[in-house]
């Protein structure tokens, strides 16, 4: 590699710099960006030098002269909906201001997901993974290859930072608060749960409230589309449920459509109660009952944790949880004045 490879405007190269202060490129790199120590003495060289010779930063420039990349990347399931969309704005939006750019990954649709992300991997300085979209082998290659790796939506994991939205004692609170109701007869519609996932959480904190009165129905994905056809096999049968809990607010938006086109009533009918707080929830007729996670922030905080990384920080405190709440409207029933 010639001084030409980290250039920026004018001509001037972190190699000069380095020449001119006498010291390392990733010396340079680190006065400059202020990660790692740098004695005062080297610093002031290395701003002299900057000075002398009208040199101005580049974020790219600096990492390709240390081998980066100036680039993460991000592995999600899909980019269809809402939610997604959310965490994917806050972690841009980060990044953006941290001076990097962003390779983005949706595995639907896609080739084997396993050469998909080990090729990815190869060309970022670190990588954030949405649940359990790539298998857990490869993630145990990713952390055996000391890639900076930030797991979101992800129970606490060795070699990886992870971060997660509250789960369990939310829908303890759903469950509580439909139970208030009087209804008797419950269904969780959401997609299969993998063990530890966010929508296990959910299923687990509600069964641990209502036990057996509560039967877990699938759906394909977590769409309106897949909420809706589930629940019209399931609201149109014998046995219908009194109130039914979604794994988001998507599935519970189609299941408001199934049971208006069954000619049911909600909440009279059936409750209904979503996960997220997408803006459609807000909206809907009646509104959507659900609990509110902080999506954009998740996405916020995961290309924060990645940054840490990949500047050489630590894994100490590599866990986070962020707070949810519940949030009561009138899908769930109605509700004396001023009360919940």
């Amino acid at each position: 590699m010639d001084g030409r490879d980290a250039s920026v405007p004018g001509g001037v190269t972190i190699y000069e710099v380095a020449r001119r202060a006498g010291v390392s490129i990733a010396t340079v790199s680190r006065a400059l960006r202020g990660t790692g120590p740098v004695a005062g003495a080297t610093r002031e060289k290395v701003l002299r030098a900057v000075e002398e010779l009208r040199f101005t930063p580049s974020r790219a420039g600096v990492s390709l002269a240390e081998g980066r990349h100036a680039a993460n990347g991000i592995v999600f399931p899909n980019l269809s909906g809402p939610y997604f969309a959310e965490v994917l704005i806050g972690y841009e939006e980060v990044t953006s201001e941290l001076g990097r750019s962003v390779i983005i990954l949706s595995t639907k649709d896609r080739g084997p997901v396993r050469e998909l992300v080990r090729e990815l991997a190869g060309r970022v300085d670190g990588l954030a993974v949405f649940g359990s979209t790539v298998p857990g082998d490869v993630v145990d290659e990713l952390v055996a290859s000391r890639l900076p790796l930030v797991l979101i939506s992800h129970a606490p994991r060795p070699g990886a930072a992870t971060l997660r939205s509250e789960n369990a004692e939310a829908a303890r609170a759903v469950a509580t608060h439909l139970r208030g109701h009087g209804h008797r007869r419950f269904a969780f519609l959401g997609a299969p749960y993998a063990t530890g996932d966010d929508v296990d959480e959910r299923w687990q904190g509600v069964r641990a409230v209502l036990g057996d009165a509560v039967e877990p129905v699938a759906t394909a994905e977590y769409t309106v589309e897949s909420g809706y056809q589930a629940a019209l096999a399931l609201l149109g049968g014998a046995g219908r449920p009194e109130a039914v809990i979604c794994s988001d607010d998507e599935v519970a938006l189609g299941v408001i459509l199934a049971a208006e086109r069954l000619g049911l009533s909600v909440p009279h009918d059936v409750a209904v109660t979503g996960w997220d707080d997408i803006m459609a929830a807000r909206h809907a007729r009646p509104g959507l009952t659900t609990v509110r996670q902080p999506m954009r922030e998740l996405g916020a905080q995961a290309a924060r944790a990645l940054d840490r990384l990949i500047d050489g920080a630590g894994l100490e405190r590599s866990h986070r949880t962020l707070g949810t709440e519940l949030i009561v409207r009138d899908s769930c029933g109605p509700h004396p004045p001023g009360g919940h």
